[in-house]
């Protein structure tokens, strides 16, 4: 029954098409935003823990959330791009659609290729792209991409060691002078420490000696008494 449904319902139009491709390409734009959002709100989070650890002078763990905001950064920028991607797709099909009018047909368009395979590598956005793929090959709009998924995968992980000066940017951000200030004090703490070690032998240094003359007096008295029997 569906199938036969599927025959005898008309076939969209080109605007009906692009209308209905746009108003999905307008829905991932939203779940990229809600996605953002949920990324900055965990970063808000993190941050009063890195200013706890931070006051902890806990600086080991400080260090370890500074990268986690590092990496989180990167995926909300990553996911802004995302986003514009999706603008540029939405922007060019809707330049097919006024061409459509004059020609009666969809024509292909280089620049939505491009686009959809680049989004293909994004995993929150992937598996439209791969509807659209289908769709949009069928329609005549794109042609069918090359699977270059498994190196084009690798290559857009994008993931990236967090650099030191990245980290410590986002320490210096964060925590401010806690973060600046406390692994200074405690270099000078662990200078001051074998300073002190040093000053406390240097004192007790004349005691000893002290105490060696006193039992050489002690031996030479010994030596003259017995002369003197």
């Amino acid at each position: 029954m569906e199938a036969v449904k599927a025959i005898l319902k008309p076939r969209a139009t080109p605007q009906q098409q692009m209308r209905e491709w746009q108003r999905r390409l307008k829905q991932e734009c939203r779940n990229i935003d809600r996605h953002i959002r949920d990324i900055q709100r965990e970063e808000k989070r993190v941050q009063k823990e890195v200013k706890d650890a931070a006051k902890r002078n806990d600086m080991t763990s400080a260090k370890n959330l500074a990268k986690e905001i590092v990496r989180s950064r990167r995926a909300v920028q990553r996911l802004y791009e995302n986003r514009a991607q999706l603008n540029s797709i939405s922007m060019h099909l809707g330049e097919s659609v006024a061409t459509a009018r004059a020609v009666g047909h969809l024509s292909k368009s280089t620049e939505v290729m491009k686009l959809v395979n680049g989004l293909m590598k994004a995993p929150e956005v992937s598996a439209t792209m791969q509807e659209f793929t289908t769709e949009m090959t069928k329609a005549g709009v794109i042609e069918e991409a090359v699977n270059d998924s498994l190196d084009s995968a690798l290559d857009s992980e994008d993931i990236e060691e967090e650099t030191e000066e990245e980290v410590d940017k986002v320490l210096t951000e964060i925590a401010g002078e806690i973060a600046a200030q406390l692994p200074a004090a405690a270099r000078r703490e662990k200078i001051k420490q074998p300073a002190q070690k040093e000053k406390q032998k240097e004192e007790e240094q004349p005691v000893a000696e002290g105490v060696d003359d006193e039992q050489e007096l002690e031996e030479i008295r010994a030596r003259l008494a017995n002369v003197r029997g």
